[in-house]
């Protein structure tokens, strides 16, 4: 019996051992690709910046860096553009308590001259408790620019808030939701 429990321990192992050699094949398989847009670049170019610097006399060699810049992707504020929130448009919103725990205060405006004028005349209020944004509604850059510029380093982002809007009863904004309830 003793014999049997040292030939399991020893077959068990060599298992173990087998497994952990075995893993980092595992691991550095092919690769799979999930989805391509057909506009995808080499991310070669881009690490090159954390290369050491070309030592003297060697040249550096050509970077395969498409002639134009690559695309942002969603950091390309066009490519969020226009943004629109059905079902929410500009207007007064009475005040109203609800019971929902939100981690932190946010608010909903637009680009809309209402929105902007009650962005700057709560800017303050909006810092100091630590409120977060979205821009729910804007049609160019330069929608985008003055609301940057009016918020002034708060953090507003831009995105549609339909279900936002639709789960918390609102159809209008600007609008401030805390844990006791929205108010404009």
């Amino acid at each position: 019996m003793a014999i049997r429990n040292m030939k399991a321990r020893h077959s068990l192992r060599i298992t173990v051992l087998l497994s952990i050699l075995a893993a980092p094949s595992l691991v550095a398989g092919a690769l799979t690709v999930i989805y391509d847009s057909g506009e995808t670049y080499p991310l070669a170019p881009f690490l090159e910046v954390f290369d050491e610097e070309p030592s003297q006399g060697k040249r550096p060699q050509a970077s395969p860096v498409p002639p134009r810049p690559p695309a942002l992707g969603a950091a390309d504020l066009e490519r969020l553009l226009p943004i629109q929130s059905p079902g929410l448009t500009p207007g007064r919103v009475g005040p109203r308590s609800i019971k929902r725990p939100f981690a932190r205060p946010f608010f909903l405006i637009g680009s809309d001259a209402f929105s902007r004028e009650w962005l700057r005349a709560h800017r303050t209020r909006l810092a100091e408790i630590g409120a977060v944004g979205m821009l729910v509604e804007a049609e160019t850059l330069d929608d985008l620019r003055a609301i940057a510029a009016i918020a002034e380093g708060l953090p507003i982002l831009p995105a549609s808030a339909s279900d936002v809007a639709e789960a918390l009863g609102l159809s209008h904004y600007p609008v401030l939701i805390t844990k006791d309830g929205h108010e404009q």
